[in-house]
């Protein structure tokens, strides 16, 4: 069994059945066919790195809704699941009908595309709206500069940083005090599976992030 298998096989045992409850049926039968898939292709190393398996089907807003259906359908057979708040509305769109093309072996990888799409399903253009209205209506909301001078000052580097490397610059008002210390520490992982800049310690050259310094300002500014 490769790497990328046995990875897909210990995320399935550490969902609960609480988790499982509240996802449809028919939405964990694709995610399974996918699994099975990405193990067997030559290129599920490379599907792997593309999101890191931290959010799960439990996790979507409306979970049972029309759009996180066609998500769990659709989303999950080229790679892991994304966060809806991953990007923010503006920018989805754009981002779904790439993806579309992709799924339908017509990326930007030539023969190369259609080959890693082989046994993939497209939606169908109703089936795209949908999606983008979905994740438009569940998109990061982004922060407005105006009511949070401090990002552009030096209290407010590392969670500039930080976060604009992978969405739109998060509202700290997303989330509570309480709730930001976690959140804070799942996108460290996130970043470290993506290969991207996360350390605290001091590397010549390269820029730092400062854990301790992004959640002080995320909780400074939370609901």
């Amino acid at each position: 069994m490769n790497r990328f298998a046995a990875l897909l096989q210990v995320l399935t045992v550490c969902w609960s059945s609480a988790t499982l409850a509240q996802v449809p049926v028919d939405a964990l039968q694709a995610m399974e066919s996918a699994r099975r898939r990405w193990a067997e292709s030559p290129h599920g190393p490379m599907l792997e790195r593309i999101l890191p398996p931290t959010y799960e089907a439990a996790q979507l807003p409306e979970p049972k809704s029309h759009g996180a259906r066609l998500m769990l359908q659709y989303c999950v057979q080229c790679h892991n699941l994304a966060n809806p708040a991953m990007h923010n509305p503006g920018r989805w769109p754009g981002i779904v009908a790439r993806m579309a093309l992709r799924m339908e072996g017509r990326g930007n990888m030539g023969v190369l595309m259609k080959d890693m799409m082989a046994g993939v399903s497209a939606p169908t253009d109703e089936e795209t709206r949908v999606m983008i209205a979905y994740l438009r209506r569940h998109g990061q909301r982004a922060l407005d500069l105006n009511q949070y001078p401090d990002v552009e000052r030096p209290e407010g580097h590392s969670f500039k940083l930080a976060c604009q490397q992978c969405h739109a610059l998060p509202d700290p008002r997303r989330h509570t005090a309480k709730e930001w210390p976690a959140v804070v520490a799942r996108m460290e992982k996130n970043l470290q599976w993506m290969n991207r800049v996360v350390g605290n310690g001091d590397v010549p050259g390269e820029p730092q992030l400062k854990v301790e310094e992004i959640v002080d300002f995320l909780v400074r500014h939370a609901k």
